[in-house]
């Protein structure tokens, strides 16, 4: 069904116009309801006692929060801050109250994104449906927290924010229609009220900052300590796996990277099984760290994952810690 909603945005065929468009507009409204309601005090919004940064989107998917999320903890804590991140917890069984996201946590439980974050930063990681009672049980836990970064809840007016970031892809910014007609959660103009923009790839908003998605070596899920370049897979048959929301992204950085594979696209957050990656024949089997935290637990010795890194415009992280020591 997704697949053909998809094509819908493509085709603008009937099923576009009959169904997704109509649909699209009363969504429009609700939104748009919605959120003047939280801004004039109908519906009330709650604050944490620390400041709370959210890095979000307006846009379904695959723009490329978690690396922002990543690389905005790394920089607190080199200035001297104690961050802790919560999270929906998409994809997890255990997301609907908060509860603790630890380094050998399962992905099935606590959710993909959530258990990449918490075993790449080593900071307190919390996941739930309500992002207020997340923070707050977090916070109780770890009093020496002493900023919030909420991955993803741009959406969240429940929770107050001190800083908002939205995280844009350069591929979709000229998307009109919000869901189910198009891919956005809220309407380009949403960009207009945010503290900051990151545009994820060319910088297709004047008043966005840059950011590139690098990626050089790759790591063995079984022996995570034994790190090739891409070199390694030049005489081997290579398969890529790629369940996130732009799987064509990594394949392009792949093909960027001189790779020669054949790619294997899942939806996002898709839940693995032993018994498909049984079934890809390869001599190597490459996959994105978001999707190697659900796979690990049936890895096998020729399964190998390459992690990435944001690296953003530098004028910004002076930009956003003046914003959050104000």
């Amino acid at each position: 069904m997704v697949g053909r909603i998809r094509r819908a945005w493509k085709d603008k065929n009937a099923l576009f116009y009959l169904v997704l468009l109509p649909l699209s507009w009363i969504f429009t409204v609700i939104t748009a309801l919605r959120r003047q309601a939280y801004k004039i005090g109908v519906l009330s919004s709650y604050a944490l006692p620390a400041p709370v940064i959210v890095v979000g989107n307006i846009n379904m998917g695959g723009s490329g929060k978690t690396p922002v999320v990543l690389w905005l903890v790394e920089q607190l804590k080199s200035n001297g801050y104690t961050p802790g991140v919560i999270s929906r917890g998409y994809g997890g069984a255990n997301n609907m109250q908060p509860a603790s996201v630890d380094q050998d946590s399962l992905a099935s439980q606590v959710g993909d994104e959530p258990l990449l974050i918490a075993r790449r930063t080593g900071c307190p990681v919390w996941i739930g449906r309500k992002r207020v009672d997340v923070g707050r049980a977090l916070l109780k836990a770890n009093p020496t927290c002493d900023v919030i970064v909420s991955d993803d809840g741009l959406q969240h007016y429940w929770l107050k924010r001190d800083v908002e970031i939205a995280v844009v892809d350069s591929e979709s910014t000229g998307e009109h229609y919000l869901l189910p007609a198009g891919p956005l959660r809220e309407p380009q103009s949403r960009l207009q009220t945010v503290d900051f923009i990151i545009c994820n790839g060319e910088k297709t908003v004047a008043q966005a900052f840059s950011m590139q998605l690098c990626g050089q070596t790759f790591y063995n899920l079984v022996n995570p300590q034994q790190i090739v370049a891409v070199d390694y897979f030049f005489d081997k048959s290579v398969k890529a796996l790629a369940g996130i929301g732009k799987p064509e992204r990594f394949f392009n950085g792949l093909t960027n990277l001189g790779l020669d594979f054949d790619g294997v696209a899942f939806d996002d957050h898709y839940a693995f099984t032993a018994k498909e990656l049984e079934h890809i024949a390869c001599d190597a089997l490459v996959m994105t760290e978001k999707d190697a935290v659900k796979c690990q637990i049936f890895a096998q010795e020729h399964h190998w994952v390459l992690p990435v890194e944001a690296k953003i415009e530098s004028a910004f992280l002076p930009q956003l810690l003046a914003k959050l020591k104000k």
